[in-house]
């Protein structure tokens, strides 16, 4: 069975502009190939986006695998991990105008890459944000990883609270606020793991004593259940929308080389929506990941590294 790699400790960040606010975003700098070879290795950048109640602390292990070829940035969505909230709301809108400032935050660091398109990846909510993003400016974006995204279903999954499900009627927001917060640290991490790992038992203790550490956290900001409740409000609202608004519309504009990565376990998103997904983008590949649940690049790292990194070689000899 494979395992999680030894653990590795949450990559340090800072507070950054973005859509009239700021966000923090952890940095993984970029090591070069294994074999010690620099001179002349490809060197580029990637941004990593949580889905949501999700951090950028979710993208910890993929962001080392991936150094080898790969500096590394991952955000904090506004509102959640260790950014304050939006001055506006929690639409998708307001999440995917983010993602785009910190993408040309990216692009204009100083530095090796400085100006070229960013790898974007994006799980769960931030995968749907960021296949948007890619049709609103795929000037932006190397290559597109989706992992697990939260495209459009019209059933709610057994594994949301029915509070949850809720969440589109009128005055119910602030009892779903009240919901999520119920139970002690330990016991909604341990709930959460069950509901996103395909074998929870492959969480190393050291990444559960720090995803508690992280819901403490969460305890501590005011705005943090709202944050959480609202974007799923505005996930839900945003499947409503038809024509070109609609995500799976939105997919088959999609310009730029994509992988899809899928747990075949997801309890969250319908794994049964991976090749459908794959179909409908114009340039796509696939991985379904066997006993893997929602969050692939968080349980099965080295798998999810070999997806991006395949895609990013196949598009690299494409412009040879």
């Amino acid at each position: 069975m494979r395992r999680l790699r030894p653990f590795v400790p949450a990559w340090p960040g800072e507070q950054v502009p973005a859509d009239g606010g700021t966000v923090f975003l952890r940095h993984t700098p970029w090591t070069g190939p294994v074999d010690g070879a620099a001179d002349g290795a490809p060197h580029e950048r990637a941004l990593y986006v949580h889905g949501l109640g999700g951090a950028s602390t979710n993208w910890t292990d993929l962001a080392a695998l991936l150094a080898v070829r790969l500096e590394g940035f991952s955000v904090d969505l506004p509102g959640f991990g260790q950014s304050e909230p939006p001055r506006g709301g929690y639409a998708i809108a307001r999440h995917v105008r983010a993602v785009v400032a910190v993408l040309e935050h990216v692009r204009d660091l100083p530095g090796s890459g400085r100006g070229e398109p960013v790898h974007l990846l994006g799980n769960s909510l931030g995968g749907l944000v960021s296949l948007l993003v890619a049709v609103r400016r795929p000037d932006l974006i190397a290559t597109l990883t989706l992992v697990s995204p939260a495209m459009p279903v019209y059933r709610v999954p057994p594994a949301f609270d029915r509070a949850i499900a809720l969440l589109l009627l009128p005055g119910i927001p602030t009892l779903a606020e009240r919901r999520v917060s119920v139970g002690t640290p330990e016991q909604r991490v341990r709930g959460i793991l069950a509901m996103c790992f395909g074998d929870p038992a492959r969480v190393p203790k050291a990444r559960y004593d720090e995803a508690v550490e992280e819901m403490r956290l969460r305890d501590s900001q005011p705005w943090a259940d709202r944050a959480l409740t609202r974007s799923m409000r505005g996930l839900m609202t945003s499947y409503l929308r038809v024509g070109r608004a609609n995500a799976w519309r939105a997919a088959r504009a999609v310009a730029v080389p994509t992988v899809v990565v899928w747990g075949a376990e997801d309890k969250l998103v319908d794994p049964r929506m991976a090749p459908r997904l794959a179909a409908a983008l114009p340039d796509a590949r696939l991985q379904v990941q066997p006993g893997v649940g929602h969050v692939a690049m968080t349980e099965a790292p080295e798998d999810t590294a070999r997806a991006v990194l395949g895609l990013i070689e196949e598009t690299a000899e494409r412009g040879r």
